[in-house]
């Protein structure tokens, strides 16, 4: 059994949420840095982490590192790779994105360059032959420098993997599935507890916070690159960790998910979206106005993604928006909220410091998660009317 070193890159500050994904997975974690989590894993491993893990942006495997200060270093050292090991006589390759920081080397468009001729090169030599024609299947690659330590990868997933398929249409500026999924694993929500999210959207977090609750895999109806490479990974692979996450499905659950927006043709499409990742009789959606949020229960939480200010011009209407959101958090009973913002002015609107808040990047958009705890729940056998 061969073992890789898998790469998950991942939204920048959620590095600790993603490594508790693949540790709950079974794998070790050989290294944790700014945006990307490292494990060991087989074959299984590369489907499994493709098909089961909400947080990360794609699954890449490891070729090989070495130093590069200069291009001629980068040159022998991409050369001396040992592709042959991972992309067959055929095989296309192409240095599809290189990301440099901190190192001498910082075009890149030229690394890519230069990358690409020593690989082909390398090929040549590897199984000896003077044309490498590249008829064959992709293998797109992907390249880090830090502090001009070059690391070189295959990337397996493709399109990331915050492509689940169920958003087939969306609302103005939705969040990412992959970051609205590490937003709700961040707080102690179970699906035995009320959420609400009063600026859903296209649905993205009630759709999320279903599939958690129905425990379905995020990738489990979606391809990947490496379903091709049956040299490495056999289809035998993906059909098992399929099978395997089909019979963990619980459409049973019993759940409280209710998704808010003051736009009936955007609730619609939530609807639309959550029938088409099969959880449409988990989640309630309805046209309503942030005023008008309450709920008689206790203990409920609010994880919700609301307008930054980049969807709104008017900076004093956004104000007033969570002014609004801040009084009716105050009149609900012992509830949490939990809420991701670039919006400066967010907690003095909100009336209330937040008791935790966690630098996240959204893309390039700096943020911050602001959390408010709420009281916790006595003991389900205390429980008399929450």
């Amino acid at each position: 059994m061969k073992y890789y070193e898998l790469i998950a890159p991942c939204h920048m500050g959620l590095e600790a949420v993603l490594k508790r994904e693949i540790i709950d997975l079974g794998y070790d974690i050989t290294e944790v840095a700014d945006g990307r989590v490292s494990f060991q894993g087989d074959a299984d491993a590369v489907c499994r982490a493709n098909i089961c893990l909400r947080t990360a942006e794609r699954i890449l495997i490891k070729i090989g590192s070495f130093t590069a200060t200069t291009y001629e270093e980068l040159f022998q050292g991409t050369k001396a790779l040992p592709l042959d090991e991972f992309i067959p006589k055929d095989g296309k390759f192409w240095v599809t994105k290189a990301s440099t920081v901190k190192s001498a080397l910082f075009s890149p468009s030229d690394i890519q360059r230069v990358m690409k001729k020593a690989m082909v090169e390398g090929m040549k030599e590897a199984y000896n032959t003077s044309i490498f024609p590249e008829d064959g299947e992709e293998f797109p690659i992907r390249v880090f420098l830090y502090k001009d330590e070059v690391t070189v990868a295959l990337d397996s997933t493709g399109v990331s993997l915050h492509k689940r398929g169920y958003r087939r249409l969306e609302s103005q500026a939705p969040i990412a599935e992959n970051l609205a999924a590490a937003l709700i694993m961040l707080t102690p929500w179970h699906a035995d507890r009320i959420l609400i999210d009063p600026f859903c959207g296209s649905g993205t977090i009630p759709i999320e916070a279903a599939m958690i609750a129905a425990n379905i895999a995020p990738g489990v109806h979606r391809s990947f690159n490496a379903e091709k490479w049956t040299h490495l990974i056999t289809p035998g692979n993906w059909a098992d960790v399929r099978q395997e996450c089909e019979e963990e499905v619980n459409l049973d659950v019993v759940t409280d998910i209710q998704g808010y927006d003051i736009d009936p043709d955007v609730i619609e499409i939530a609807r639309i979206n959550a029938d088409k990742a099969g959880v449409g009789d988990l989640i309630h959606f309805q046209t309503r106005d942030v005023a008008q949020l309450s709920h008689r229960k206790k203990y409920g939480f609010i994880i919700t993604n609301p307008p930054y200010g980049e969807r709104i011009g008017d900076k004093s209407n956004l104000y007033s928006l969570y002014r609004t959101l801040g009084q009716r958090y105050k009149a609900l009973d012992d509830w949490s909220m939990y809420m991701i913002t670039s919006f400066e002015e967010a907690q003095d609107a909100i009336g209330k410091k937040a008791d935790k808040n966690r630098k996240i990047y959204n893309g390039m958009l700096k943020t911050y998660f602001y959390q408010y705890m709420g009281a916790k729940p006595p003991r389900r056998k205390d429980r008399t009317n929450d």
